[in-house]
């Protein structure tokens, strides 16, 4: 009797080792099916609306010399004054940083499918308006219509990824979704280089042409985020039912919900009440200002240089982005293995910043200068999608979330709206008092960024203590 007993306990107990293994595999493999599917969409798609969002913002800097030499240059044209062609600059900016915040929020009551449908048309439209601009008012009028419109798009896409990923999936996604921006920086040097052999068709001249064929793109992808854009886990029609089901429980209960439609003013309270925000914000300000101001500028800027020509400075605008490309991927690759810590690495990103200003400062010769410039302008790319997990992990529930994100994302428009009088023509062609300048802020980013970890780290450690206390 007991050796049947033990021959039937030997039975059962056989295959239970082969059946957890294929559970094990089976969910692995259901959750890469899934996650392609995910990254196809929030990544990929993103990725390429992104490259055509930097392209329609970053050209109006490119415009400022292409054709310059044949007298049918931008500010020819319209009789800008340098303080004029800084305000058409920076005007865009405002229209960002007050529309930034309340767009991303907008979130809780459409669909992002929707939503990402009225940006993407509303800014395609008027980036190609830009191009029938006749004098100052008509510019600055495009140029904020411009900025409402783009005003949602990043941060919005930083809020629906949290609403599929965890923090720790987001970090190299957000990096590889930022670097390809990057990229559309230098096609957007090339773009102008080729577009500018177009001044005088039809009558238009080159910097018209510029803008028109370069808002197209937009237009036609917004018709594709309406109708193949994924919203929701629980509603994404891409999914299939067991698909959702691994979905479920998978973030944690902090993490913003599509089911969530109420406004939570106890979590809006605790938002303004968290002293991160306010570090944060001093981070954002002045890498903001000190690394990406010269990015408003940096053709006319490498044109001042002194060794080339305006159409070849729109071609060595290109290696600056194509650096920052690589640089943010690497960084992205090494974040995502735990090689190398998000708050180490942005430390990292602004002393090496601040080093570049200095020789800039100081060195003469215009290659060594160039190579600096290139330097900075790959960490300045670099320095927010590293610590943008860290920043989202710092708030829980929809609503903080949601309006964290834009107001964060919102408060680096201040390089938008200094930079342009920071890099302004009058400080060329050496811009030392521009340098200067971004030094300063430079400085301050790094007692934010450090204040920012400090606060985090304590925060870690309070809930770790709770949960440990918490534990039967």
């Amino acid at each position: 009797m007991a050796d049947k007993n033990d021959e039937k306990v030997v039975t059962t107990s056989i295959p239970s080792t082969p059946t957890n293994e294929y559970q094990t595999t089976n969910t692995a493999e259901l959750e890469k099916r899934v996650m392609r599917k995910i990254d196809f969409w929030l990544v990929g798609f993103y990725s390429v609306v992104y490259i055509f969002r930097v392209i329609d913002s970053s050209n109006y800097s490119n415009a400022a010399i292409i054709n310059l030499e044949n007298g049918t240059g931008i500010k020819q044209e319209l009789g800008f004054s340098p303080a004029e062609w800084s305000w058409t600059q920076s005007i865009f900016s405002y229209s960002y940083l007050f529309f930034e915040p309340t767009n991303t929020i907008l979130l809780k009551s459409f669909k992002p499918s929707r939503w990402m449908f009225l940006l993407i048309l509303s800014w395609g439209i008027c980036a190609c308006a830009a191009g029938a601009a006749q004098n100052f008012s008509g510019m600055m009028c495009v140029r904020f219509a411009i900025g409402l419109a783009e005003a949602g798009f990043y941060p919005a896409v930083l809020y629906h990824m949290a609403f599929w990923y965890k923090p720790s999936e987001m970090r190299w996604r957000i990096a590889l979704f930022y670097s390809l921006g990057q990229v559309s920086g230098a096609l957007s040097g090339l773009l102008a280089y080729a577009i500018s052999f177009m001044d005088g068709a039809g009558g238009l001249s080159g910097w018209r042409w510029l803008f028109i064929l370069e808002g197209l793109p937009a237009i036609l992808l917004s018709v594709v985020a309406l109708f193949g854009l994924p919203d929701y886990p629980e509603t994404a029609r891409m999914l299939t039912e067991e698909e959702r089901e691994f979905l479920k429980g998978r973030l944690s209960e902090a993490s913003p919900s599509g089911k969530d439609k109420s406004w939570d003013w106890a979590g809006f309270k605790a938002l303004l009440k968290s002293p991160t925000l306010y570090t944060f914000s001093i981070y954002w300000i002045g890498h903001g200002i000190g690394g990406f101001g010269v990015n408003y500028a940096l053709p006319t800027v490498i044109y001042e240089l002194g060794f080339t020509t305006t159409a070849l400075s729109q071609l060595m605008n290109i290696p600056p982005y194509v650096a920052c490309f690589f640089f943010l991927n690497i960084l992205g690759y090494l974040l995502h293995k735990g090689w190398i810590r998000p708050w180490t690495t942005a430390v990292a990103i602004e002393s090496t910043t601040i080093i570049c200003y200095i020789i800039l400062i100081t060195v003469k010769n215009s290659v060594v200068k160039y190579l600096a410039l290139v330097v900075a302008t790959a960490c300045a790319g670099s320095a927010y999608p590293v610590i943008w997990p860290e920043r989202i992990r710092a708030l829980e529930g929809t609503v903080a979330v949601g309006i964290g994100i834009g107001y964060t994302n919102a408060l680096a428009q201040f390089s938008g709206i200094a930079g342009p009088h920071i890099y302004s023509t009058v400080f060329g062609p050496t811009y030392h008092v521009s340098y200067v300048i971004c030094l300063c802020f430079l400085c301050a980013a790094i007692s934010g960024v450090l204040s920012s970890w400090w606060l985090v780290w304590r925060k870690d450690r309070k809930n770790e203590s709770v949960g440990e206390r918490d534990a039967p």
